[in-house]
């Protein structure tokens, strides 16, 4: 793709397109120029009636494309007053799709459809005018049409913004844009830069604005005009979208709060709620929830003192305390001075309110570094070398943070940064210094122990010896060069100065050390050349300039002579040059070149380096150059002596020629040389050092490296060679023994995130340079060097094994051995950049995020990694979270990461991904204008119920893992916002990093001064973490930063305790059994008599948990089950095998008696995870969590008071799970646990219920009387296949045989044989007898087995499939048994490496085979070799289906493909496997349809006319070839259902997905109606409107974000679109007036919106904080009840509170009736506690029913006349949903152990029903009381109710 740096920092659209010319755009109707008054400028006026009629369009046509990648779009523009305008911006994504975005002043609202966007602009007015005043006033601009008064506006939209919020998509360009009248238009543009056009070019340099930070001021020739003295903003509009800073509602255009300067990109805001009249119970509930979540008020900082800079002439020396690591020489002069490091800065944390003073350790030099920025505190910069210490009021003495330091510098991985050139031998030889970034390293080349010269701010570009080595001289790039001279020996900066020059490239000392010199750009881009004198540095620390040059000569490099202080030479571009200072004034001639002048000078030297004793006249000099030559230069006569070229080797072998001519071949660029009196060496860009003698008539030592050489020095004995490459490699050559020793290499790009493998200490880091390379933390060498066409971006070590994985940019994850150095696994289920990679520190599992949002989890003990699980939109969008988006607890059983939006953290369970815990981080300040978002997540490792969170706040937070509660908070954690977070292994300590510095906190944040701060890195830091070893820390951003972590153990600081005792201490003490036995409690087991009123607990955020998770142990009370008194007295149980009838204990207040509860231990095994096949078409259950209820009671037939009516939905997770018959007009099918057998004619259903687990496969006998089904074995049980009689409905027999699932069954043609194929966890293929269902034979085999066929013809012959090949199969009949044998065939080489999936005969002698790359392959039986092949695919083939000469294709690309193959039929089998376009033959492709899914099953006629085909959506598909017809037959839900309910007269119910549709279907025909579907939005409940009659019945949904959509049911359209919550809408009912509509959210708000004009009425905030789980409306006088009102409702939250309400909505009448909480102990398990749920008796709605988490399980029935419990049923396991029936006094009850309950609310009595493959979560009965629903997942089962 063409380089996008044209576009950069802007592009005028109208000068790019030349609109005048009208070539490259279009205009239409009345399009003219005039010239505005206002702007003095030439614009277009667009003027028509009509505006879709006068436009300009940008480009000419739709076919080109504008191709503008700019994030901004500007447009400068004025609306036509009166009048209405309309702009189109076509605009492509990432993905492919073209979004049209319209915005006009005629649209009402917003409107969104899949790839149109319509946002409504209001107009803003001319300032002090009326309609400034009335669009004030409204909080929103004019709408309609434009006023009078409107002004010229800039407008800015945010495209990536939008198509990531709105439709989530990722921006690519822009496409097209066309302007509509009426307006006015002067220009427009994009850019990647927040510009502002309020701010001048000069005001933006002093707020320090600059396109390096992706801002600044508007350009020239796009600014409006503004007269002296007025503001920008007096006379213009500037919109931004999003608006900032204001609280606007995100979904139309307009006019915000102006903005003086230009701020980051923030966050659409939060509509601040309507303030409503409440009554006092409720006023008393919102006080007490303010206090509970309003942060405390914290102490604001001053702003820190920053001294001046000094000035350049004259600058003082600051003597300082040696604290580096010294030469043994100077080893004891070390240890007698205080070791303190001057790059740490310890402040203290900012919740301290006790002022002790401020304690500070600072090199007064650093007084103006930029790291000062990182101390929020005050500190004082002054010349002397003691830390200093400011006095307050309270003389106390501080606690702080001890060992300080606690943090030192021990090594630096890492070389360059902003130069390679760089690298200094010392005089003795035994050490190299050279720049890494920020810091100066000098490295010992025997030990490689390193110190460190610290104090730059910004990356060095140069440095420079003195002869002795004593002084040393550093230079930093930026706009503001800094020059260092040090004591090289003691390590401290003898002096500091500023040069007026940017990019300071080059620095050189005499040999002396009394003179320094130095070369940059001036403010004009002109080279200058500055000469200090620093013969007093050592002294006085005094520096002086002794001359000054600016020239436009370019200078490269510039050296001083060793024999001459005064004399310098330097070389560049075009020439060399000779220097000298005489009289205060630099002089320079050049070196006559001649011929040579056009030349690219390199580097210079002296044939003497370091010898000031020989003569002027006999010095010569070298240079070299890019093109080759090396010169040699009389240096005395300034002539040309010798030119000589460094030509490349002659050609060799085939390709051998003429070696190039000094005149013909370019010669290869030598970047540095070197010359001591033996020899030269060079460094070129092919990678060689090579030493040359002098007179350079050959090589004679050559050390190839692996990039351009960029510098060579030889050292001052003559003996080594020190070589550096552009790629970051520093090693030397020695000489005498011709060894090459690599002293460091690095990574020539940002460290983007390192993982550490604690048993090797082994450290591996991915960089932006596309390398992952894996170090030895002791030697500093690198060890692997992992090379990718895609960036790495994340990486982790497995916890044990020598494994470590990577993600890269392009969402691919692969695993290496790096023993073996081999890929094991790549897995590319990913989109977007890997932003979070770790392993479970047990080493089971790894898992993986993407920034598109997507969560996977792996199986990690097993060599493949296979994918277990993949979880789409759960993580937040965008790479800001990497490289460690996901953090793992130390148990290994809670996996936490920032999503789904970037305000909530989720807890998730670590081996399924089921989501535990939400928490809203976003609510902690409502004063902040902008919302708090999660950045970073971090476990405590000794406490798994912490989990720290840094935000945007520059907060980070203390949030308990188990309810969500905010536990502790620490603000202004970092001048910048945290990027990591890190917690010792002991709970002592906190690590974070931000921007360029890294902080040490105490963990609990008890001292006076909680924090110590460490600089050093010159760049972002991306990743810092302790060592597994807890004896070190690593820190990565510009280099790899290895620090010593001085803090002691535990161990060593207290009693030896074990780490049982720790952990239990914060462990919260558990409740007494009678807690709470004499009235309502609290959660935390208090007892209380009324309404809670708490003094002041920790704030809580918004926390809501989903469904339960697995567990490993249960340990539940089982109620009393009783039978009816006479049957059980005294009867034998073996007389009578017939239960009696089954009673719940139903327990009546005054008769209260304790249960008799014994303890049941279920102990769930866990089994090792399989290893799936690559390929969608093996099946793989849907992972559940509940279990089944081993102790339900089934009705006898004939006794049950519910009877399965209708199933809703196809499993579209099964594989062959739907069989046809057409000659018998029936067809079967699987949903859940139940088979479905159905008759097309007259729709009628038979349930056939056998089954405890989800079916798999199905399998039908030719004569349609047989069907066999297959499921997996309850409880790690063995899979049952269950053989039914078709016209009985019974099931003849069972076999229970294969470990795991079942993948395939089978019947021969002349139903003799019975084949069952294992999945690939068993995959074993087993024959069995149709009469008897006796095993006749099995086979083993090594892969695993996708399908199975039997010939047609020959009832003998079976055909098989799989990952290692194809199996031909024939039974042998030998007397009286059976056998298989078997032959193994590959796959053709042809297709490549692939996996069989599907496999079918076209005749006794030809088969067909699919694969998982969408090949077709012929196989010939006879021969067993595979004779053609042919692409029916771009995608897997999943399903073949063959009848005659026609061949049916599905797969997971959606396509239904019907071949003609009858051509196949005259070949003959050759040799060799023949593509169809090599043989000759003609495949034709008859027809083809696109289905709504992946194809998992196929049946049709003899003739293939015509058949059914399942989708994985959920639907089966009717298919008629011969009309080209398809045509729903059975639709479903594909993922999790989550609300069904009945309309009022039962004619028709309404259900809703997480995929965001709306089902409305027909009853009793159960046909789908009209479905309503909103992307990327789950829809979470669903309700009906009171009125019944057809016209006027609507539904209403709540959604995922907050808003609820009304939809008519006779227009089958949407009427409404609602926005009254900011969180998911949990639960929604009309009122029973219908006048209107009561919706819960997630954060415990309950709106009442009305469905008229869709305003919110009033919101009801007495739940905040827990999640609202139900709210039912019923009709009822209230008199009885002492207030006044014809309805009532009710609302149930999370925290097992129950509020009832008292209403007459006409006169706006809502009191608050009664508040009932129920007690509950602690909660301990490990999953979710059940949910909370209530609901009015349908008999005496006077009586509340109610169920959750508490003391006991049962449901209770809360009288609200007499204030109290009257009645308790007892319940064998926790409630997930029930349901009150209007007849009967029946209730029923779902759990997650998958039974439905029906109770007898009179009597206790009940039976059970487990026609359910997973856990209820919905169950409700119809209005009369004559159906009920149930759904678990996405099955619904409709049951007629006959009543117990």
């Amino acid at each position: 793709m063409a380089s996008k740096g044209w576009q950069h920092p802007y592009v005028n659209i109208f000068k790019h397109v030349r609109v005048e010319d009208w070539r490259r755009s279009a205009k239409e109707g009345d399009v003219s120029t005039y010239t505005d008054k206002t702007l003095k400028c030439s614009v277009f006026r667009i003027r028509g009636p009509v505006p879709a009629n006068s436009h300009i369009l940008v480009p000419k046509t739709i076919n080109q494309s504008l191709g503008l990648s700019g994030r901004y779009f500007y447009l400068l523009f004025r609306p036509t007053p009166g009048k209405y305008f309309v702009v189109h911006l076509d605009v492509a994504a990432e993905e492919g799709q073209v979004v049209r975005i319209s915005f006009s002043n005629m649209f009402k609202e917003f409107k969104s459809t899949a790839t149109w966007l319509q946002f409504p602009f209001l107009c803003g007015a001319a300032k002090d005018s009326i309609y400034e005043s009335t669009s004030k006033s409204a909080r929103h601009g004019f709408v309609g049409a434009a006023p009078t008064s409107v002004r010229w506006t800039c407008l800015m939209l945010d495209l990536q913004y939008t198509l990531s919020v709105y439709l989530s998509r990722c921006f690519s360009h822009m496409k097209s844009i066309k302007l509509c009248a009426n307006m006015a238009v002067k220009n427009m543009f994009t850019s990647d830069l927040l510009l502002d056009p309020g701010v001048s070019f000069s005001e933006a340099k002093l707020m320090g604005l600059a396109s390096s930070h992706g801002t600044g001021a508007m350009p020239r020739d796009m600014s409006f005009p503004v007269p002296r003295g007025v503001s920008w903003h007096d006379l213009y509009d500037y919109i931004r979208f999003p608006s900032e800073g204001t609280k606007l509602p995100f979904d139309s255009i307009q006019k915000g709060s102006p903005s003086g300067c230009v701020t980051s990109q923030r966050s659409p805001m939060r509509e601040v709620s309507r303030c409503v009249n409440l009554s006092k119970p409720v006023r008393d509930r919102v006080s007490l929830i303010q206090q509970i979540t309003s942060p405390k008020s914290l102490p604001r900082d001053q702003t820190p003192v920053v001294t001046n800079i000094p000035k350049l002439d004259v600058v003082s020396s600051f003597e300082t305390v040696g604290w580096l690591c010294q030469d043994d020489d100077h080893q004891q002069q070390q240890e007698e001075l205080p070791c303190f490091s001057p790059y740490r800065l310890t402040s203290r944390t900012p919740c301290d309110t006790d002022d002790g003073g401020v304690h500070v350790f600072v090199h007064p030099e650093d007084a103006f570094s930029k790291h000062g920025e990182e101390s929020e505190e005050e500190f004082a910069c002054s010349s002397f070398p003691h830390p200093l210490h400011l006095s307050s009021s309270k003389e106390t003495k501080q606690q702080k943070l001890l060992p300080d330091p606690i943090l030192r510098l021990n090594r630096i991985i890492g070389f360059g940064g902003a130069t390679t050139k760089y690298a200094l031998w010392t005089k003795s030889g035994d050490a190299v210094v050279y720049p890494c970034h920020a810091i100066i390293v000098s490295m010992k080349i025997s030990s490689k122990q390193q110190r460190f010269f610290i104090g730059h701010t910004d990356k060095v570009s140069a440095l420079a010896f003195d002869g002795n080595t004593t002084l040393l001289a550093s230079a930093q790039t930026g706009s503001h060069g800094v020059v260092r001279v040090w004591n090289y020996k003691r390590g401290n900066c003898l002096a500091i100065f500023r040069i007026h020059a940017h990019s300071l490239s080059s620095l050189s000392f005499s040999y002396s050390g009394s003179i320094l010199c130095g070369v940059g750009k001036d403010s004009h881009n002109k080279t200058m050349v500055v000469v200090w004198n620093t013969l007093n540095v050592t002294k006085c620390g005094e520096v002086t300039i002794l001359a000054k040059a600016h020239t436009d000569v370019d200078i490269h490099t510039m050296k001083v002579a060793s024999f001459d202080d005064t004399r310098m030479v330097s070389c560049g571009r075009d020439n060399i040059r000779l220097w000298r200072i005489r009289n205060g004034t630099l002089r320079s001639c050049p070196v006559n070149l001649g011929e040579y002048h056009s030349l690219d000078f390199t580097d210079v030297a002296f044939e003497e380096g370091n010898a000031p004793t020989q003569h002027l006249e006999d010095q010569m000099l070298f240079a070299s150059s890019r093109s080759g030559h090396i010169f040699e230069v009389d240096y005395s006569r300034v002539l040309i002596r010798n030119v000589r070229r460094l030509l490349p080797a002659q050609q060799q072998h085939a390709e051998r020629r003429e070696k190039w001519t000094f005149n013909t071949g370019p010669g290869i660029a030598i970047n540095s040389i070197s010359v001591c009196s033996s020899f030269c060496a060079t460094g070129s860009e092919d990678g060689f050092l090579r030493l040359w003698p002098l007179d350079f008539s050959a090589i004679f030592l050559e050390a190839e490296h692996e990039g351009p050489v960029s510098l060579v020095s030889v050292s001052s004995d003559n003996l080594q060679v020190l070589a550096a490459t552009s790629t970051g490699n520093l090693g030397f050559l020695d000489v005498s023994s011709r060894g090459y020793n690599t002293l460091m290499r690095s990574h020539i790009d940002t460290v983007l995130g390192f993982s550490v493998d604690g048993i090797r200490r082994h450290l591996t880091t991915a960089s932006s340079d596309g390398t992952v390379r894996i170090w030895n933390m002791d030697s500093m060498h690198q060890l692997y060097d992992f090379v990718s066409e895609d960036s790495p971006c994340s990486v982790a070590f497995h916890p044990s094994e020598q494994v470590f994985s990577c993600g890269s940019s392009s969402g691919i994850i692969r695993v290496f051995d790096i023993s073996s150095a081999k890929l094991l696994a790549e897995h590319k289920q990913h989109r977007g950049e890997v932003v979070g990679l770790a392993f479970s520190p047990d080493g089971e599992f790894m898992y993986s995020a993407d920034s598109q949002g997507s969560l996977a989890l792996y199986n990690s003990s097993e060599e493949d990694h296979n994918m277990i699980r993949v979880v789409c939109n759960v993580v937040a969008r965008g790479p800001e979270r990497a490289p460690d988006a996901l953090t793992v607890s130390s148990d290994s059983r809670c996996l936490a990461f920032v999503g789904p939006s970037e305000y909530i953290v989720t807890i998730a369970d670590a081996r399924s991904l089921d989501e535990l815990l939400h928490v809203d981080v976003s609510i902690l300040d409502i004063e902040s204008p902008r919302l708090d978002s999660a950045l970073k997540v971090c476990f405590s490792p000794s406490s798994t119920e912490h989990l720290l969170v840094a935000t945007s706040a520059n907060k980070v937070l203390w949030v308990s893992t188990k309810t969500g509660r905010l536990l502790r908070e620490v603000s202004k954690v970092h001048k910048h916002q945290c990027s990591s977070l890190a917690v010792s292994e002991d709970n002592r300590f906190l690590l974070t990093a931000g921007h360029n510095a890294v902080k040490v906190w105490d963990y609990n944040m008890q001292l006076d001064i909680n924090s110590q701060m460490f600089i050093g890195h010159s760049q972002p830091i991306c990743q810092v973490s302790f060592t597994p070893d807890q004896m070190g820390v690593v820190s990565v951003g510009d280099a790899i930063f290895l620090w010593d972590f001085l803090a002691h153990s535990i161990n060593s600081l207290t009693d030896s305790r074990s780490p049982h005792s720790l952990s239990s201490n914060s462990t919260p003490k558990s409740v007494e059994p009678d807690a709470g036995v004499r009235g309502v409690q609290l959660s935390n087991g208090m007892p209380r008599q009324k309404a809670p009123l708490p003094s002041s607990p920790p704030p809580q955020l918004d926390a809501s948990t989903t469904y339960q998770i697995n567990q490993a142990l249960f340990c539940d009370e089982s109620p009393a089950i009783t039978t009816v008194p006479g049957q059980a007295t005294g009867s034998d149980p073996s007389s009578d095998p017939r239960p009696a009838a089954s009673f719940l204990k139903v327990t009546e207040l005054v008769n209260t008696s304790p249960l008799n509860s014994s303890h049941i231990d279920n102990i769930e095994s866990k089994g090792k995870t399989a290893v799936r096949p690559d390929c969608y078409s093996h099946f793989i259950p849907r992972f559940k969590t509940s279990t089944i209820d081993q102790a339900a009671v089934a009705p006898q037939p004939g006794e049950e008071g519910i009877k399965l009516k209708a199933v809703i939905g196809y499993n579209g997770n099964g594989r062959g799970n739907m069989v046809w018959s057409p000659d018998q007009g029936l067809f079967a099918y699987t949903c859940g646990c139940v088979l479905v057998v159905e008759h097309l004619q007259t729709g009628c259903q038979r349930h056939l219920q056998g089954h405890s687990e989800e079916i798999s496969c199905l399998a039908i006998t030719n004569d349609a009387q047989t069907i066999a089904s297959a499921a997996g074995g309850s409880k790690g049980s063995r899979s049952l296949i269950c053989i039914w009689d078709i016209h009985s409905g019974t099931c003849r027999n069972t076999i229970s045989y294969h470990r795991g699932m079942v993948q395939s069954l089978a019947f021969s043609r002349d139903d003799r044989f019975f084949l069952s194929v294992g999945d690939f966890s068993d995959p074993e293929v087993a024959l069995w007898s149709s009469k008897t269902f006796q095993m006749l034979s099995s086979v083993n085999v090594s892969g695993p087995i996708h399908d199975a066929a039997f010939s047609p013809s020959a009832a003998s012959q079976i055909a098989c499939v799989g990952s290692q090949g194809i199996y031909f199969c024939l039974i042998h009949n030998r007397g009286l048994e059976e056998d298989l044998k078997v032959q193994r065939v590959k796959a053709p080489a042809d297709v490549g490496d692939v996996e069989l999936t599907a496999v079918c005969y076209h005749s006794d002698s030809f088969l067909f085979t699919a694969t998982n790359r969408g090949h077709v392959c012929v196989w010939d039986v006879n021969t067993q070799c595979c004779f053609m092949t042919w692409e029916a695919d771009e995608g897997e083939i999943g399903v073949l289906l063959c009848r005659g000469n026609r061949l049916l294709t599905g797969s997971n690309t959606r396509w239904l493909r019907l071949w003609g193959v009858e051509a196949l039929q005259g070949m003959q089998p050759r040799e060799r496997v023949y593509n169809v376009e090599d043989s000759g033959t003609t495949v034709v492709l008859e027809q083809e349809v696109m289905l709504d899914g992946t194809t998992v099953s196929a049946a049709f006629d003899n003739t293939m006319d015509m058949g059914i085909v399942g989708t994985t959506a959920g639907t089966l598909w009717y298919i008629n070839w011969s009309d080209n017809s398809s045509i729903r037959l059975v639709s479903g839900h594909k993922t999790k259902v989550n609300d069904v309910v009945f309309s009022s007269d039962e004619n028709h119910f309404a259900t809703c997905s997480e995929d965001g549709s709306v089902r409305v279907w027909s009853a009793p025909s159960n046909e789908l109606v009209v479905q309503f579907q909103v992307l990327n939005q789950a829809c979470g409940c669903v309700c009906w409107s009171p009125s019944s009659s057809k016209d006027s019945a609507c539904v209403a949904a709540g959604y995922g974000d907050g808003t609820l959509r009304i939809f008519r049911l006779a227009s089958s359209e949407m009427e409404m679109k609602l926005h009254p919550h900011h969180v998911a809408v949990t639960a929604i009912q009309y009122s029973a007036s219908g006048h209107v509509i009561l919706s819960g959210g997630k954060n415990g708000l309950v709106a009442v919106s009305s469905p008229v004009n869709g305003a919110t009425i009033r919101v009801i905030r007495d739940h905040k904080g827990a999640q609202i789980t139900t709210i039912q409306c019923v009709n009822e006088k209230c008199k009885n009840f002492g207030l006044d009102g014809a309805e009532m409702w009710l609302a149930a939250s999370a925290d097992r509170r129950v509020s009832v309400w008292a209403v007459n909505w006409l006169n706006d009448k809502c009191d608050l009736l009664d508040w009932l909480t129920f007690p509950a102990p602690a909660y301990n398990g490990d999953d979710s506690p059940p949910p909370c749920l209530a609901a009015f008796c349908p008999a005496d709605t006077g009586l509340v029913v109610y169920t959750g988490y508490g003391v006991e399980k049962e449901l209770s029935f809360y009288s609200l006349s007499k204030k109290q419990i009257v009645k308790k049923i007892a319940l064998p396991h926790w409630a997930t949903c029930f349901d009150l029936c209007a007849k009967s006094q029946l209730i029923a009850v779902g759990s997650k152990e998958r039974g439905l309950k029906l109770i007898k609310s009179s009597s206790g009595r009940f039976q059970d029903f487990l026609q359910h493959s997973d856990s209820l979560q919905t169950c409700h009965f119809s209005p009369s009381g004559a159906l009920v629903f149930t759904v678990a997942y996405n099955e619904i089962l409709l049951w007629e109710v006959r009543g117990l």
